[in-house]
């Protein structure tokens, strides 16, 4: 698969309470972080996203007695899924993992700093209509599709893949380069309306460089 200087490759939420030993690990997150070095600088844009939780979120269980994480509650914008505390903004947690070394990133995308709304999607909050500035930002850039990586494919990688083809964006997930969750079988959840939307699905190996 040519790259094209009108893509975008997406490094979705590479942080350290994602990785093993965080507050919401992904089993082998830090398994991503070799494969996203390897295939950047076959990429002429980058931009990282980054979860960025103020302390007493309303996804957190914590900010709901009695609650416990992964239980399911209803808030003003439909489900929510509760989470353990993580990404608190400005905490060790919500960095980066330290072998994730980009500097050529054009942009940093926080997301998930309303302290009432989730944000999974790197376009849009949990409300399905809240936009990021995302789409705004590519448009305006000229970057026509977006390949995507990171953490986790079920659930931010997919959301956002999901996202970028409602807004009429190709959009490939790298799969090598992407650890799951999968809760309560999202995972085949996921891969039912990547078929439906038209999110390709690819591994790192078949990419080749700039044309």
């Amino acid at each position: 698969m040519k790259i094209t200087f009108h893509d975008a490759l997406i490094v979705i939420d590479v942080q350290n309470d994602f990785c093993p030993g965080g507050q919401l690990a992904v089993a082998g997150g830090d398994e991503v972080v070799p494969i996203i070095q390897r295939i950047a600088p076959l990429f002429n844009h980058l931009i990282l996203t980054q979860d960025w939780h103020p302390a007493a979120h309303q996804s957190f269980a914590s900010s709901h007695p009695s609650k416990q994480p992964f239980e399911q509650i209803e808030l003003s914008y439909g489900p929510q899924t509760l989470w353990p505390d993580h990404c608190i903004q400005a905490s060790p947690g919500a960095e980066f993992h330290p072998d994730l070394n980009l500097p050529q990133a054009e942009l940093i995308l926080r997301k998930g700093f309303r302290p009432e709304i989730d944000s999974y999607s790197a376009f849009f909050e949990n409300d399905r209509t809240t936009p990021t500035g995302l789409a705004g930002y590519l448009h305006e850039r000229g970057l026509t599709r977006v390949f995507l990586a990171g953490l986790a494919f079920d659930y931010c990688v997919g959301f956002s893949a999901l996202d970028a083809r409602r807004l009429g964006l190709p959009a490939v997930i790298l799969r090598d380069a992407c650890r799951a969750i999968d809760l309560h079988g999202s995972v085949a959840r996921m891969e039912a309306e990547f078929a439906a939307a038209g999110v390709q699905i690819v591994d790192s190996v078949a990419l080749s460089g700039l044309v």
